[in-house]
Order: C-alpha cells, then sequence, then structure tokens
C-alpha cells in the first residue's frame, strides 16, 4: 500500500476512533496529531563543532548551511521542499506555528526567543520532496535558558519526538563531553524517541593526525557513551568525514564505505516513517489503556461498594416501612392505627402509608448521603493512595508507561463523578482492546 495513503487513512481513523477517548481521559493527543501530519524528518544535532552543517550540506550537493569551527548559526533550521506556489526560499518561524497543515503548532510555547530562532528554507533537492532535514543550534557547555533566550532542550524533546531519525554527531576533540550533549542522551532523547531512531556519528576524523590519534577519541566516545546512556553495551557509532574537506589517506580510504552507509540510512528514513508512526500510536494507545484500565477498576470497586449499600438500604428499607408506625405509636402516641394494625383488621388505606413510606424515604435518603459523602470520598482516597494497585503491572514496558500516566490518573480520581460508576469506562476498554489487538495489527500487516 502507498506509504502516504496509508499514512492519511491512518490519521482519519485515529482522530476519529481515538480522539474522543483521548479528550475522555484528558490525555494529551497532540503528538500524535504532529506526527501524522507532516513528511518524514531527520533531526541533527550535535555540538557546535562536530559538523552537523558540513554533513547537511554534502547530502544536498549545495553549500546551504553555514560551516565553521566556531558556533555560525543559531536557529533550528528545517531545509525541505516546502510546496508554495509564491517561491519564497526562507520561511520565517512566525509564519511555521501559525500554519495549521504543519506540526509546529506547539512550538509557540516556547516563546518570541526561540520563534526568532525558527526557519524554513526551501531547497530544491528531489529527496526533500518526500522528506525534510532539521539543523540545530550546535550543544554547548554550561548553558542555561536564560542564555539562550528559551528551553533549548526542551525544544530539542519536541523535535526529536517528530523525527523519524536522529543523527547526534560528536567531532573528537570534544567525545561527548558537553554539558547539554550528556542531558540529552542520558534524559531528553530516551523520553521522547526511541532508541532505535538515534544514530550516533564520530565525524570528521580526517583531523586525526594519526591511527593511533583516532582510535584514542573513539574510545574516548565509546567511554562517555556508556556513561551517559548508563548502559555497558555501546551502540553502534558510525565513523566519517567530510571527502571535500579532507585530504585522501590510507585512514580514510578505510572508512569511505561507513560513510557511504550513514548517508543511505539517513536518506532511507522515509521508509521508517509508517512504521515510526505505528509505534506512537501503539504507545500512546497503551498509555490511554493504562488510564482507561485504573478508572475501570475504580468503578468496579465503587459499585461493589453502591451493592452493599443497596442491599442494606432494601433491608434498612423494609424494616422501615413495618416499624415506622409502631415505634412512633409507642413513643408520642401517634398514629392511631399502624399500618401492621391496619392490615391485621383488614383496615389498610391510603393514610396507613403515609409514615411507612416517609420512613422508608429516609432510609433511602441516609443510604444515599452515606454513599456519596462517604463512601465514594472514602475509595478515592484509598485509590489515590494506592494507585499502581488498579492496573497490572506485569511488564517493565507497562510499569514505564505507568509512570508516564500515573499524574493523570491522580488528575482523574481527584475530580471522579457518579457518573464514572457506571458502565462507561468498561465499553471504552473494550474499544481501546479491539483497536490494539486488531485494527493497529491489521496497519503493521500492510506494511510489512
Amino acid at each position: 500500500m502507498d506509504e502516504k495513503k496509508l499514512q492519511a487513512e491512518l490519521q482519519h481513523h485515529v482522530r476519529t476512533s481515538l480522539l474522543p477517548l483521548f479528550n475522555r481521559y484528558r490525555l494529551d493527543y497532540s503528538d500524535l496529531e504532529s506526527v501524522l501530519k507532516w513528511k518524514p524528518i531527520v533531526l541533527i544535532i550535535g555540538n557546535y563543532s562536530s559538523g552537523k552543517s558540513t554533513f547537511i550540506n554534502e547530502l544536498i550537493g549545495q553549500n546551504i548551511q553555514r560551516t565553521g569551527q566556531a558556533p555560525t548559526d543559531d536557529s533550528f533550521t528545517i531545509l525541505t521542499t516546502h510546496g508554495r506556489e509564491d517561491g519564497e526560499k526562507e520561511v520565517p518561524g512566525s509564519t511555521l506555528v501559525n500554519d495549521e497543515t504543519l506540526p509546529f503548532g506547539r512550538f509557540k510555547s516556547f516563546g518570541e526567543q526561540f520563534i526568532a530562532h525558527f526557519r524554513l528554507k526551501k531547497v530544491d533537492v528531489p529527496f526533500l520532496e518526500n522528506m525534510a532535514l532539521i539543523d540545530s543550534p550546535g550543544m554547548l557547555d554550561a548553558v542555561t535558558e536564560k542564555d539562550r533566550g528559551y528551553d533549548y532542550l526542551a525544544v530539542l524533546g519536541e523535535f526529536a519526538k517528530l523525527a523519524d531519525l536522529v543523527v547526534l554527531m560528536f567531532d573528537p576533540h570534544k567525545a561527548g563531553t558537553i554539558s547539554e550533549t550528556y542531558t540529552a542522551i542520558r534524559s531528553t532523547l530516551p523520553d521522547t524517541a526511541g532508541e532505535d531512531r538515534i544514530v550516533f556519528v564520530m565525524s570528521r576524523i580526517d583531523e586525526c593526525d594519526n591511527l593511533s590519534d583516532l582510535v584514542r577519541s573513539y574510545g574516548t566516545l565509546c567511554w562517555n557513551l556508556s556513561q551517559m546512556t548508563g548502559r555497558k553495551d555501546i551502540p553502534t557509532i558510525y565513523v566519517t568525514y567530510a571527502p571535500g574537506e579532507a585530504e585522501p589517506s590510507e585512514i580514510l580510504s578505510v572508512w569511505r564505505e561507513e560513510r557511504e552507509q550513514l548517508k543511505k540510512k539517513v536518506l532511507s528514513a522515509p521508509g521508517f516513517r509508517v512504521n515510526h508512526i505505528l509505534q506512537d500510536i501503539d504507545r500512546q494507545v497503551n498509555e490511554l489503556l493504562l488510564v482507561c484500565e485504573a478508572m475501570c477498576t475504580f468503578s468496579s470497586m465503587g459499585r461493589t461498594i453502591l451493592a452493599r449499600v443497596g442491599k442494606f438500604t432494601l433491608v434498612a428499607g423494609l424494616a422501615a416501612f413495618f416499624l415506622t408506625g409502631p415505634i412512633l405509636k409507642g413513643l408520642t402516641g401517634v398514629p392511631d392505627e399502624s399500618l401492621i394494625s391496619a392490615l391485621v383488621q383488614g383496615t389498610v388505606s391510603t393514610r396507613h402509608l403515609l409514615l411507612p413510606l416517609t420512613g422508608v424515604a429516609v432510609v433511602c435518603f441516609l443510604s444515599w448521603l452515606w454513599f456519596t459523602r462517604w463512601s465514594v470520598p472514602r475509595l478515592v482516597r484509598q485509590c489515590l493512595a494506592h494507585k499502581a494497585g488498579l492496573v497490572n503491572l506485569d511488564s517493565s514496558y507497562k510499569k514505564n508507561l505507568w509512570s508516564k500516566v500515573e499524574g493523570k490518573v491522580d488528575s482523574l480520581l481527584s475530580r471522579a463523578r457518579l457518573s464514572d460508576l457506571g458502565g462507561a469506562h468498561y465499553r471504552n476498554l473494550g474499544k481501546i482492546k479491539r483497536f490494539l489487538a486488531r485494527e493497529l495489527q491489521d496497519y503493521y500487516s500492510k506494511i510489512r
């Protein structure tokens, strides 16, 4: 099936089937909506001298981005064929964040300082008709939000959510020692992009004096990555250089094929698009499933309490129906004849039912008051204290998802109403399970 048609079909299906459920459980749907909106994206990040712009220029075949040893570009720049009829070569950030056809509306929240450093360059290169490259400002040491004027790492995280491939570049002289790089690898990227979407690259190896110098830099980068990722296993690290700027040497000839492999991987990003969309849908719908499951458990517990209160009300109501008259007669001498006496004598009339029915009404009212003002609030407090017990966290995957949505469950429980004790949550849970088990799997089968 054509990938663009499949993406459009997914967008329509998710919006019609799942958007009402995301809204019902107050989950943010904007991530999915943004991913479904536009073309495949490759995000290129790294410290300021890691060769990002040089690599982009080589891919495009034009000197589009400025290059240099010092910081030369402080903007997030999208490079693509934008498809605008007016032929403009550069689109400012203020236009990008206000264009509803683009996935950048949420970036408006980062403020004017970011928008002033955000732009799109229209590049007439065939492969950019079906994808976009994003060049980013170089990562620096000891940079605070105040220094940039916006939260750089938060912006980076939002772009990583949209990206189908994140290329993280290092140079041999600063192999992973930049402060912002550490935070990005340790926290930002794991929270926003899957590990399969991140490509690690050590560039500018032509600046190594000899093979020993290259091996030393590569080893340093491996060590730093193990510290930043917190894992013993080292991810694959591509080694590359800029052929237009490097002097031919025996060292570079060994890595020529790997440089070509890296370029092919970047250019094949459109092929990852639908699969990554399905992964994002899978993850976010499973988050939705956990929230709905928690509310189902709360609903079930509430109905169990309601059933107990109902049984008590039935027994107490029957007792009140027959005993209200005799008790009042014994205490006050009123009424002259109770319902039981009237039944025995066969003289029952409407006036004999007045006090018994009043007694039943009082019992029902007190039971309802007990249930709504005591039992349900007490249940809410118990559930808030033991939220993890509301769902089945039988895998590390579920535990990780739960850590992201636990706060949302907290909010929903705090606002719980009596209507939450109905069957709506169970019906919603059924819809979500059917989507994951059938409809989503059908889409996976279409791309295999």
